[in-house]
């Protein structure tokens, strides 16, 4: 009976162990984001204490092999669990200002001593095979047995605990919710355990800490995550953490993730949004006189470029495409984004680039999961893949992010937007924050562009080539060119936000 339960308690801590490092991505990414460079930290570190974890483990067992001891050790690591999120707010809560005015010594800061948090209860779970292993191994002749059968009962919990975490316990009980249950269930086989091992009295201190975690389950009223002026909702999806706020001046706008950028603004009283979403409605005039007569947007959101081009041209057909079916489901119910002449769909951009697109007149891209562009979407197949889906007389517009003297991230994607279009041109956005860039399928000339748009009569059109015009040039870099097999977008876009944070 008492070897069984160790194998039950070896598999709950395998769950346990990669349930908390799914879970610590979730805790991270309404305040950091979730880039490959932060999860490349939290990876890092949980290997690193997991890895002290097993030395500590392996010492311990020998010097004090009692079953009794390892479950006292489970109790606290479940203990350390269930207070990480409650204990980690207030460092998570400094990101706030340090990412709002690029305060690099302030976010590292909050992003260190939140990773720190874990060091106690991965440790500990860390200690946790190698402890088994030694209570369990009665010969020399069997420890390669008994070793292997317990560190395949731990992964196999881990497999679990990475996919029950991310498809089941986030969706039914949230970031804190899930640590809760992570702490509950250690602490509640912990104490078993400890009773089982006829150490009633002492079982009974350790059942404190669980009445402890029990509390705190039951103040928590799982409210505001991150606080914000005129948060109207906020939700997380498997992809995002999601924001809807209303500024002062009466824009609604959408920020996922960090929330230092916005994905999507909308007023009912106001066709143009003073954002780069304008700057999309002037790229057709690059290759011709002609408005446009369908459209494909890749990073939908909450639909402004959408509602402008319906605005501006008319009810013409758009296919809106967004990763994040939750995002879609909020651009319908707080933006407005209820256009009967726009397709919203839930993929992957070039996914749908490469199964189900038509041809369009004008293809779209402001796929930004602030500040990155996932990687797919900027590499010379990537374009490719647009082209072949673009009229005779298509273009493509791109939102690239840069400061006011940082353009290397634009300069990259026009690069590499040359090697696939014959003409490709930049026009900055007054911002200093983005670029618009536009690729056309047949060759172009400036001169061609700045003629076009002075045909124009609509009054929304006119004042955004009023704006267009002064930045419109020709793109000219040659390098670098990104492909699918090197497209260091995030390390690029990582040097350029560090740049700017050290005011270089």
């Amino acid at each position: 009976m008492k070897n069984i339960f160790l194998r039950l308690i070896v598999f709950l801590c395998g769950i346990a162990s990669m349930g908390v490092e799914m879970a610590a991505s979730r805790l991270l990414r309404p305040f950091f984001g979730d880039s490959i460079l932060i999860w490349a930290n939290i990876i890092g570190l949980i290997l690193i204490y997991l890895t002290l974890g097993y030395y500590l483990g392996g010492r311990w067992a020998d010097r004090d092999p009692r079953a009794v001891t390892l479950y006292r050790l489970i109790a606290w690591a479940g203990f350390a669990i269930g207070i990480l999120p409650f204990v980690a707010n207030p460092f998570l809560q400094l990101a706030i200002p340090a990412l709002q005015q690029f305060d690099a010594g302030l976010g590292l800061v909050s992003f260190a001593g939140t990773l720190v948090l874990f060091l106690v209860p991965v440790t500990l779970l860390g200690c946790v095979s190698p402890f088994a292993i030694r209570l369990s191994t009665r010969a020399i002749t069997s420890s390669g047995a008994t070793a292997g059968n317990l560190y395949a009962l731990s992964t196999a919990g881990s497999i679990l605990g990475v996919f029950g975490t991310v498809f089941v316990l986030f969706d039914a009980l949230g970031t804190r919710g899930t640590y809760l249950a992570f702490a509950l269930a250690l602490l509640v086989g912990a104490v078993a355990g400890i009773a089982l091992e006829a150490e009633r009295w002492r079982a009974l201190r350790y059942a404190a800490l669980l009445a402890v975690i029990a509390a705190l389950a039951a103040l928590d009223s799982g409210g505001v995550v991150k606080a914000a002026p005129g948060l109207v909702y906020e939700t997380e999806s498997p992809y995002n953490f999601i924001q809807v706020i209303d500024d002062p001046s009466g824009w609604r706008l959408l920020t996922v993730n960090e929330g230092q950028a916005y994905q999507s603004a909308y007023r009912a009283d106001s066709v143009l949004s003073g954002g780069i979403w304008d700057l999309f409605l002037i790229a057709p005039y690059f290759a011709g006189t002609t408005p446009p007569r369908n459209l494909l947007m890749i990073g939908l959101a909450a639909g402004t470029t959408a509602r402008e081009y319906t605005e501006v041209y008319g009810a013409i057909p758009i296919d809106g495409v967004e990763l994040d079916p939750k995002i879609i489901a909020v651009g319908r119910k707080y933006f407005a984004m209820t256009e009967p002449n726009l397709h919203a769909i839930a993929d992957d951009g070039r996914n749908y680039l490469q199964t189900r697109a038509g041809t369009y007149d004008v293809i779209a891209v402001d796929a930004y999961r602030q500040p990155y562009i996932p990687f797919h979407l900027t590499t010379v197949e990537f374009f490719r893949a647009v082209r072949a889906h673009l009229a005779p007389y298509g273009v493509v517009a791109l939102n690239a992010a840069r400061t006011n003297t940082d353009y290397r991230l634009v300069d990259a994607l026009a690069a590499t937007m040359r090697q696939v279009f014959p003409s490709v041109y930049l026009i900055d956005h007054p911002n200093n924050a983005n670029t618009l860039i536009v690729g056309t399928n047949q060759p172009t000339t400036l001169g061609d562009f700045r003629a076009n748009v002075a045909t124009l009569t609509d009054p929304y059109l006119r004042l955004v080539a009023a704006q267009s015009l002064p930045t419109a040039r020709l793109a000219t870099e040659t390098t670098p060119v990104f492909t699918d097999d090197h497209a260091p977008v995030e390390n690029l876009i990582d040097n350029i936000i560090l740049r700017y944070a050290l005011g270089k």
